[in-house]
């Protein structure tokens, strides 16, 4: 799930490690609304306080047992060094070099895998974090399911979107029915909008305990649902300083944001995670 709107989301600027806060347009209590009836195992999301306080009111409208709740840096956004903070252009002068644009205050998206600001990560940095995040934080879940013979385990992941668009790309890549030709592009998406991936293990049964080499597990994947948002379509947007501000969750009016009843869950499979890039929305 790509957390909710952020302060630095209403803003042109590079908003990685940044650390800014939800805005009173978060959509966080939305989102816990709509998933309220679909109960997570765990839910783990990223240390940075868009993320935390989207996780939390998921969380918080989960009915007992609550699913185990963590944070984990390898959930962050993409890294962008000096750049954090300070308005991006979409496009490098041809006619300057990097270090030329950013002496001049101007700081490019960068499109090269190896490409990075001082300080920062390139893609390729974010592409080894994405698949540590899976291999310690989504897989164990996976093994557990199969030694106990269970199915339609609920995980659901709450980043942001660069990160989330490597994840789901690195988890597909691991996937026995997909090749890398078929891999679709799991970015653009919106705040707190919802991408579902569902993983099954070749032979798995449900009630049938089974034990998975691990070095090479027969991994079966679809991905089912791509940037759903519906659950925004109720949120009533505030004009002026009030939507921008930080949100504070001790408002109690809080909910005069939000009208309507939220529409009715989807079943939910293995994996719920969103995408959409920090930098641009």
């Amino acid at each position: 799930i790509r957390h909710g709107e952020s302060t630095d989301n209403l803003r042109s600027i590079w908003a990685g490690w940044r650390d800014a806060p939800l805005s009173n347009h978060g959509m966080s209590r939305a989102l816990g609304e709509f998933f309220a009836d679909t109960h997570f195992t765990a839910i783990h999301t990223s240390d940075l306080k868009r993320a935390f306080t989207t996780a939390q009111a998921l969380h918080e409208r989960q009915k007992d047992p609550k699913p185990t709740f963590d944070s984990s840096e390898l959930l962050r956004e993409l890294n962008c060094g000096i750049a954090e903070g300070k308005p991006f252009s979409r496009r490098l002068d041809p006619d300057s070099t990097l270090e030329e644009q950013m002496e001049m205050g101007i700081y490019p998206i960068l499109y090269g895998a190896d490409e990075k600001f001082p300080g920062g990560e390139s893609g390729n940095d974010l592409a080894e974090r994405a698949k540590k995040a899976i291999t310690q934080l989504v897989l164990p879940h996976v093994w557990q399911a199969a030694k106990q013979g269970r199915t339609e385990i609920h995980v659901a992941i709450v980043a942001h979107g660069l990160c989330i668009s490597n994840m789901i790309t690195e988890l597909l890549g691991m996937s026995v029915n997909i090749n890398e030709g078929e891999l679709g592009a799991y970015d653009g998406l919106l705040n707190t909008a919802w991408t579902r991936v569902v993983i099954d293990i070749e032979g798995a049964q449900k009630g049938q305990p089974m034990a998975v080499d691990k070095e090479h597990p027969l991994l079966v994947m679809r991905v089912t649902d791509i940037n759903r948002h519906s659950h925004r379509d109720t949120i009533v947007r505030q004009k002026g300083g009030i939507g921008r501000a930080a949100y504070d969750p001790k408002q109690k009016d809080i909910r005069a944001f939000f009208g309507g009843k939220q529409r009715p869950c989807f079943p939910l499979a293995m994996l719920t995670t969103t995408n959409g890039g920090d930098i641009t929305q």
